[in-house]
């Protein structure tokens, strides 16, 4: 199917004896849905985790810019490169504050403002970093930074004494001057750059979009779909007691038992549904810079390689909490891969009803998600291009899937990207 709209990856995975994400408590995550509560992981977490993994399917090692998502990314990345290089501090300050407004919320900055930098009575940390976390690709990192370097050579002449020594302070003159230069930066032309910048937001965010505060950065719908992850069945935990034993107090041995720390922590098992669908012609578009309408005309190879790699990542990256006392280490028993034109429909309602987890909860979720595409075939017709990697008793899945049989992950993985390849 070349012309894919829509891929969708259904996936189940067993975790034994785990925390894998946590409220703001410290319990697990869960979710109630057809009157039984479930353990559950949220899409921030999966999405976290398959982002920043190193590994040999990592997104990172494709040769594409990456997102920086952070508060301090105007004062690190932007500012304090122009300072090591010899800038003199404040004008940096004012010159990179300058556009942080103008991108982040389009407003201007206050001649007080500037004074106050200029004067010395705001620092880098207090003028540049963000209430909030901005997500920024490195290529509009790199054209902020050359642009307010650019800025503050306009002032260079003319402010000669501040450049040789940078402690001086400036005149009312000089003052003005500098406010003037800075207040000139073009919000049209910053916007047009910007925009004209090869994946200006980053891989990250060209995957899993970001909001935009101000007219200047390009708002980013998400190409990348996430579903909280949850349990087939009933939520399993266990209050799990642990005492840290003060090795010191233990070793003297005269009746003190050297506990240093008592406490608990909540443990859970399941087999967790998970679910993704890839807007191929928006992640065409996000990757590419091309109008959406248009995505079938352009280069997918770099579409089609993170298609690949995204399939590896959900199936394999665990979420990291507990890693030292859990190794929640697990992958995917069930992959399921439905490549089609149509809107893209969950899977989810397969486990509406909890399973039963005897006499073999895999089974009986194979059994519950068999009859559930079953039935959603009969009643829409299948309209998917499917591929299946599982492991266990998947002849009840084979049949109502309609697939000749279980491939390896890596053959459904490549058979994704050659639908977005075309």
């Amino acid at each position: 199917m070349n012309n894919a709209r829509f891929i969708q990856i259904h996936t189940l995975t067993s975790y034994p004896g785990t925390l894998l994400n946590r409220d703001d408590a410290g319990f697990a995550k869960r979710l109630p849905f057809g009157g039984a509560t479930r353990t559950r992981v949220s899409s921030q977490c999966l999405k976290y985790h398959w982002r920043h993994n190193d590994g040999e399917q990592g997104l990172y090692q494709l040769d594409v810019p990456h997102t920086i998502r952070s508060r301090h990314t105007f004062g690190q990345l932007v500012a304090q490169p122009l300072i090591e290089k010899g800038y003199p501090p404040k004008l940096v300050i004012c010159a990179v504050n300058t556009l942080k407004e103008l991108v982040l919320s389009g407003k201007s900055v206050s001649d007080t403002d500037y004074k106050k930098i200029l004067q010395g009575e705001m620092d880098l940390d207090s003028a540049l970093n963000s209430s909030q976390v901005t997500i920024l690709g490195e290529p509009e990192v790199c054209y902020i930074r050359q642009l307010a370097a650019d800025t503050i050579d306009q002032l260079r002449h003319e402010l000669g004494v501040l450049w040789d020594n940078q402690q001086a302070d400036l005149t009312k003159e000089q003052i003005k001057l500098a406010i003037d230069t800075f207040k000139q930066v073009s919000d049209k032309d910053l916007k047009k750059n910007l925009k004209g910048l090869s994946i200006a937001t980053g891989l990250d965010a060209a995957m899993f979009g970001r909001m935009a505060t101000s007219d200047l950065l390009a708002r980013g719908d998400a190409a990348i779909h996430v579903a909280h992850s949850f349990t087939t069945h009933a939520e399993e935990s266990e209050s799990d007691y642990f005492s840290a034993i003060d090795e010191l107090v233990a070793s003297m041995g005269e009746g003190e038992l050297g506990s240093g720390h008592i406490n608990t922590n909540e443990l859970t098992s399941g087999l967790f549904y998970g679910y993704v669908v890839v807007d191929v012609p928006l992640l065409v578009s996000n990757l590419e810079g091309c109008n959406r309408q248009d995505w079938e005309s352009v280069d997918r190879t770099l579409a089609a390689d993170v298609v690949e790699r995204l399939i590896h990542l959900i199936a394999t990256v665990s979420p990291g909490a507990k890693l030292g006392s859990t190794a929640p280490y697990s992958r995917s028993e069930c992959v399921l891969v439905e490549v089609g034109t149509s809107q893209p429909r969950t899977l989810a309602n397969a486990f509406r009803r909890a399973v039963d987890k005897q006499p073999d909860l895999l089974a009986n979720t194979y059994a519950a998600l068999a009859t559930h595409v079953h039935e959603l075939d009969s009643m829409y017709e299948p309209k998917e291009e499917r591929r299946l990697s599982a492991i266990g008793p998947v002849e009840q899945l084979i049949d109502a899937l309609q697939v000749v049989k279980a491939l390896p992950l890596a053959e459904t993985a490549s058979w994704a990207a050659a639908q977005v390849r075309g």
